[in-house]
C-alpha cells in the first residue's frame, strides 16, 4: 500500500476508534485529544522498565507496527501513524518467590501518537496520560512534551528504546 493509502487507513482507524462499544465517545487527553487506542494489550512490546523512588513502578511500553517496524530499521523520526503505550503498575513482591517484583494497582497508561501535521508544536507527538481509563487533568498533560524535548530531542522526542 503506498504511504498515502496507509496514512488514510490509520487515520480511519483512528478516527473509528475514538467511540467506545457503547457508541459514546471515547475519554480524549485534553489539548491533544488522544484516546486510548483499541487492541493495545495486543501489540509488541518495545521495552519493560523498573521505575524507583519515588513512583517505585513496573512499567512496559507496547508498540503498534508501525513502531515496531520504525525500531526494527531504526528509523527516526518515527512515521506518521506511530503509536506507544505505557502501562504501569506499583510494584510489589511476589508471595511465590521472595526476590521477585510483580505488578500490583496498576497507576497509569499513556499514549504517544506521532502526527506530524496535528501535533507539530510538540515535535509531531501528542499525548494522553490516563488512570482508570480517565484522562488526567490538562496541568498534567502540559507537563508532557517539555520532559521529552528536554531529556530525548535527539531521538525524536521518545525515551524508550527497543530492547535487545
Amino acid at each position: 500500500m503506498p504511504v498515502g493509502g496507509a496514512l488514510f487507513a490509520a487515520a480511519i482507524v483512528v478516527a473509528a476508534g475514538a467511540f467506545a462499544q457503547n457508541g459514546e465517545p471515547k475519554p480524549a487527553s485534553p489539548i491533544y485529544g488522544v484516546t486510548i487506542p483499541d487492541g493495545y494489550r495486543q501489540w509488541e512490546l518495545v521495552a519493560p522498565a523498573l521505575e524507583h523512588a519515588p513512583l517505585d513502578e513496573l512499567r512496559t511500553v507496547l508498540g503498534n507496527q508501525t513502531a515496531i517496524d520504525a525500531y526494527r530499521t531504526g528509523s527516526l523520526p518515527f512515521p506518521d501513524g506511530t503509536v506507544l503505550v505505557k502501562l504501569a503498575w506499583k510494584h510489589v513482591q511476589s508471595p511465590e518467590f521472595e526476590s521477585a517484583l510483580v505488578p500490583g494497582a496498576a497507576t497509569t497508561v499513556q499514549v504517544m501518537v506521532k502526527d506530524s501535521k496535528k501535533y507539530a508544536a510538540t515535535g509531531g507527538w501528542g499525548f494522553g496520560r490516563f488512570i482508570d481509563g480517565k484522562p488526567v487533568d490538562e496541568a498534567q498533560h502540559r507537563t508532557c512534551f517539555a520532559c521529552h524535548e528536554a531529556r530525548v530531542k535527539a531521538r525524536d522526542y521518545v525515551f524508550t528504546k527497543l530492547a535487545p
